[in-house]
């Protein structure tokens, strides 16, 4: 799963306007195999177990962009960093329009926490018309070269003396296929199952308000999630939770062993279970890490898939 933003679009000198996403009228029921199941299709009516539920679309990520601003007789690009952790941007303008700056002109820079900080600033001819350009930019979060030194094994996300079959990890690269999932851990929680926290650390980032899954590849941005930023640099993903289940916020500090969520079955996926791995930006690239978890008698365990996982 990865967390780069992406972005190719033409700006113009514009004022943007902001505005809230209504909410969304959902339908709960159970299927046979006693899962939940939320739909926005009305199920059958003689479906006697059916709820109605409102979903308020996402409101706690960290907003991550790049801006185009008009300033007097400049153009600035403007990269903004809610995040409370350190953000890398990278980007080129590209098919300048009454714009004085050279096409293929790139940007790097690497942004403190909750910050805004101006990327190029050059002069617009405006009095000659439209001003814009072609932007491409992506960002990743973390600490450029963060080194993974976990002061003792993860802990197991799951509640003390609990164990859970292991369905995926290194080195099967069934559906872990890039470098952020190569060493992520799916563990088979059933959906509603509490989730703790494997480390402590600063959560940073949330989704809670996605509902739907599929075994299709358009899904992969569908799940909802937690990330705590770990005080290596390394940051903790927790993947696939159950719809608005998700007990922290970004800027909370959590202890090892806090509960943060529940497991579910959103996203890209073809069943319940927890998504979880330890990434590092490797520098404009987010990359998984080996991660072992507390075995019987403090010895380390490494995850393999079949395995049962005890939570120690």
């Amino acid at each position: 799963m990865t967390r780069h933003a992406l972005l190719i679009l033409w700006v113009a000198l514009l004022s943007v306007q902001w505005q809230a996403r209504a909410a969304e009228q959902l339908y709960k029921y159970r299927d046979a195999n006693g899962q939940w199941v939320y739909t926005d299709r009305k199920p059958d009516s003689s479906n006697a177990s059916v709820e109605t539920v409102t979903v308020t679309p996402e409101g706690k990520a960290p907003r991550i962009e790049v801006q185009a601003v008009n300033a007097a007789a400049a153009w600035q690009l403007l990269a903004v960093n809610d995040c409370q952790c350190v953000v890398e941007f990278v980007g080129a303008v590209a098919e300048p329009h009454n714009l004085k700056i050279a096409s293929g002109t790139a940007f790097h820079a690497v942004h403190t926490p909750r910050s805004q900080q101006t990327l190029l600033q050059f002069a617009h001819n405006a009095d000659e018309g439209d001003v814009g350009a072609r932007l491409a930019w992506r960002a990743v979060l973390g600490e450029p070269g963060a080194q993974h030194r976990p002061p003792m094994p993860y802990r197991a996300p799951f509640a003390l003396g609990s164990a859970y079959k292991i369905t995926q990890a290194y080195p099967s690269r069934f559906t872990h296929v890039t470098p952020a999932d190569q060493y992520a851990v799916d563990i088979a929680l059933p959906d509603g199952t509490a989730v703790d926290a494997a480390r402590e650390g600063l959560v940073i980032n949330v989704r809670h308000d996605k509902y739907m899954n599929a075994a299709d590849p358009v899904m992969l941005d569908q799940a909802n999630m937690v990330e705590i930023l770990h005080d290596d640099g390394t940051i903790a993903v927790y993947a696939h939770l159950h719809w608005d289940s998700v007990r922290v916020q970004p800027g909370q500090y959590v202890k090892r062993g806090e509960y943060i969520a529940d497991s579910g079955n959103t996203g890209f996926t073809t069943g319940p279970h927890l998504h979880f791995a330890v990434i590092r930006n490797a520098g404009m690239s987010d990359v998984a890490v080996p991660v072992e978890f507390l075995g019987a008698a403090g010895k380390p365990v490494t995850p393999q898939t079949n395995m049962m996982l005890m939570a120690y």
